[in-house]
């Protein structure tokens, strides 16, 4: 299952949001990797729109995972502050994007298809 998220960065904690992100303490890394998010990536925007997108086989178990590891709450917390209008944690409250297109399914079904 691929997840693509967004959030908004407040413009003033552009620069600090990066530079935290340059070295994500190792028990957070450690944390999502054990929730089972995998291909995770971050992309933002000069103006703070975030972009996040992860792969993994359950996003409500990965959601509840991380919901209840203790190695998340600080992190969190410690972020809260960095986003504009978000009801509690980032990794909870995030709105996902609805996908629309991906070139290998696509492929896969023209293959398919032609055989």
């Amino acid at each position: 299952m691929r997840v693509c998220f967004q959030l908004q960065v407040k413009v003033d904690r552009i620069q600090e949001y990066t530079r935290r992100h340059a070295a994500v303490w190792p028990q957070m890394l450690q944390a999502i990797n054990d929730a089972g998010r995998k291909n995770y990536s971050l992309f933002l925007r000069e103006d703070g729109l975030l972009i996040g997108y992860y792969e993994t086989e359950d996003d409500q178990a990965a959601q509840a995972a991380l919901d209840a590891d203790p190695r998340t709450a600080a992190w969190e917390a410690d972020m809260a502050d960095f986003f504009v209008s978000l009801d509690g944690r980032a990794d909870q409250g995030a709105p996902r994007l609805r996908e629309v297109f991906n070139l290998e399914d696509q492929l896969t079904a023209t293959a398919n298809a032609a055989n």
